[in-house]
């Protein structure tokens, strides 16, 4: 018994030891100075560039999407512009969209609710639905109810992309209803410096994006959309100057292209693009594109999409035009929505029948904002709005609307894919050598982590999507 009580005393000793060295060590390792609850504006800043930095960087905008509606080429290491990757080489815009961004927009959420701050909880509703919309856009069904409570979901199931969409518009419709302007104040926000007028309109905005997105498939929901935004006041982005977009600073802070050209020379101006800017004499055409490092016939040589490396590099370093230096300055912005693309949404809203609005005016009012955008002059503009070419045709609103807003999308390669998907304009050729016999790619293939850490939830939504291939078309895309 002495024996067994001794072992007792021992270990019980031992664990109040063990237990005063863990709280020693805790206070060891508590900073007095530094938080210990995460801030919402710090929060909000980490989330906004976090995503921005994917949306515009290499994986998904320079190495896929900028390539597949061919706004870009490759000149070198062409397999992407051939649609050849791998199950990893779509993770970035997964584990960032999850691990990073709605994370921490979760957790500004949480934070809004305990310090009553609904402006909080309203921006971070708005920067939530942009990612799920960016994640659904290219890979389909995801992961959406049971990804807002990650802790308790370690292997969540996949939303159909209808619900991902309608689950959207709701949670838009409640940041809207939460944004005040007259309450209190919030800090933190790199896109609109915490301004939150401007965040009401980029809410509706967003949602146009997203009704246009569902109107071939539920066009009287989509008009409902469009009904309630009416109904609720706050209007649209209405001006270049409430263009949504993250503005970069020097290095290291700078834009993810001119971080990327700063140390490689992979990428030029896609001849697609080039030749539809010359037939146009379109003026953003030395905006889009750079001059030829040597001298040639037209100053600026796009390059076709998919060549095989030989071919591609025998077209010359110097003879050939990398992206125009608007692009690659190290504080371009990363636009998100800009005014342009929301008066091409109303066009085609009105065009639709969804709004009395004048779907000509509007379509006129957005070729004529890009081109402000990029700082053409009026006289300019007033010359192009008049060609035949460019003039809206009420027949066919999907070629008119979607030819000239892939032309101001330049840049945006995940936006530029999705609308291109949608209105099925311009009508592109796929890869020169693609791999895809004849096809361009439809979607992103889901990262091959899916299927080793979450295989029951990715074989439901293979056997509910289709394969899980480029060339699987998506539900919002109908044509």
């Amino acid at each position: 018994m002495k024996l067994k009580y001794t072992t007792i005393l021992l270990s019980g000793v031992l664990l109040l030891t063990v237990s005063s060295c863990k709280k020693d060590l805790e206070k060891i390792n508590t900073n007095p100075n530094a938080s210990q609850i995460a801030q919402p504006d710090y929060l909000l800043t980490a989330a906004t560039k976090a995503t921005a930095d994917t949306y515009w960087g290499t994986a998904n905008n320079m190495d896929a999407s900028l390539l597949f509606v061919q706004h870009w080429a490759k000149i070198q290491y062409t397999d992407p512009d051939r649609y050849i990757y791998t199950n990893t080489s779509f993770q970035e815009l997964w584990s960032v969209g999850y691990a990073k961004s709605i994370v921490n927009l979760n957790q500004i959420i949480k934070l809004a609710d305990a310090q009553a701050n609904p402006n909080y909880k309203g921006v971070a509703l708005v920067l939530r639905a942009w990612v799920f919309t960016l994640l659904t856009d290219n890979y389909g069904d995801i992961p959406y109810t049971q990804a807002t409570n990650i802790s308790q979901y370690l292997t969540p199931t996949y939303d159909k992309q209808k619900d991902v969409y309608f689950a959207l518009l709701e949670d838009l419709k409640t940041a809207q209803a939460a944004l005040n302007t007259s309450g209190k104040a919030i800090a933190g926000d790199v896109i609109y410096n915490n301004n939150i007028s401007l965040w009401k309109k980029f809410t509706n905005s967003l949602r146009l994006r997203i009704a246009l997105r569902i109107a071939d498939r539920e066009p009287e929901k989509a008009k409902q959309v469009l009904a309630d935004i009416q109904a609720e006041g706050s209007g649209y982005i209405s001006a270049n100057s409430e263009t949504a977009q993250l503005g970069y600073l020097a290095s290291p802070n700078q834009n993810p292209i001119s971080n990327l050209f700063d140390t490689r020379d992979d990428y030029r101006i896609s001849k697609t693009i080039v030749d539809k800017l010359f037939a146009l004499n379109d003026p953003r055409l030395p905006v889009f594109a750079s001059k030829t490092q040597d001298a040639t016939p037209n100053t600026y040589v796009g390059i076709p999409n998919g060549l095989l490396v030989g071919d591609a590099s025998n077209l010359g370093f110097t003879k050939t035009s990398k992206p125009g230096t608007y692009f690659l300055t190290p504080n371009a912005p990363a636009v998100i929505i800009s005014y342009a693309e929301v008066l091409f949404d109303r066009a085609e809203a009105a065009a639709r029948g969804f709004t009395a609005e004048n779907a000509a005016d509007l379509y006129t009012q957005a070729v004529t904002a890009s081109l402000k955008q990029y700082g053409v002059t009026d006289a300019a503009i007033a010359t192009y709005t008049a060609l035949p070419a460019v003039q809206y045709d009420a027949v066919n609103f999907k070629k008119s609307i979607g030819e000239q807003k892939w032309i101001a999308l330049f840049g945006q390669g995940l936006e530029a894919f999705a609308e291109w998907r949608r209105l099925d304009y311009p009508q592109l050729q796929p890869a020169v050598a693609g791999t895809l016999s004849g096809k361009i790619p439809l979607r992103f293939i889901y990262p091959g982590t899916e299927q080793s850490l979450n295989g029951a939830s990715y074989k439901a939504a293979v056997a509910n999507q289709g394969a899980d291939v480029l060339t699987t078309k998506l539900w919002f895309d109908v044509n």
